[in-house]
């Protein structure tokens, strides 16, 4: 087994795997550098497989999720040399295909690696699933409380504004 391929653990697979329409995803120019292949011979060899890559496996980002995505990743601007196009999307079936189409040794090995990190993320979370439920339910209460702690704030202001109110006491 290539020793660049042990090095690459899930942990820098999972950094490259993303949300899309409420998906896990990876995109295609991420998938071509663990593939070591260009994007452009990744896409091309997607595109005489296309059959093989149904919406649910394969869609292109729209302009707006594209830039969601560019702002979480760092992704070039194009005026800088970047990319021309919106990038593909592929979902863990999609990957899972792709090995298939690029058809080499590299490729179903990064597969597998690919698949277990998406195994893996899918374990964190139903493990997690009360926890994020919890903070789920603490962040609305301290949505709620913030409102109700602006109102009084807001009182006060118009309180002391109120030029009609003479103060009985002062501080000094």
């Amino acid at each position: 087994m290539n020793k660049e391929i042990v090095l690459l653990d899930e942990g820098s697979i999972r950094n490259k795997i993303h949300t899309a329409r409420n998906l896990s995803v990876m995109i295609d120019e991420d998938l071509a550098e663990l593939y070591e292949v260009t994007t452009f011979n990744l896409n091309k060899a997607v595109k005489r497989n296309l059959e093989r890559f149904p919406e649910d496996f394969m869609f292109q980002l729209s302009p707006e999720e594209f830039k969601s995505l560019r702002f979480q990743t760092g992704i070039t601007k194009e005026s800088r040399g970047g990319r021309r196009y919106l990038p593909y999307a592929f979902t863990e079936q999609g990957v899972a295909t792709l090995s298939g189409v690029l058809k080499s040794k590299r490729a179903v090995e990064v597969n597998i690696k690919i698949m277990r990190a998406f195994v893996a993320m899918r374990r964190f979370i139903a493990s997690n699933a009360q926890i994020f439920v919890r903070l789920d339910h603490v962040e609305k209460k301290q949505v709620e409380y913030q409102i109700k702690t602006d109102e009084r704030f807001d009182k006060v202001f118009e309180a002391i504004e109120n030029k009609e109110l003479k103060p009985d006491k002062g501080i000094f």
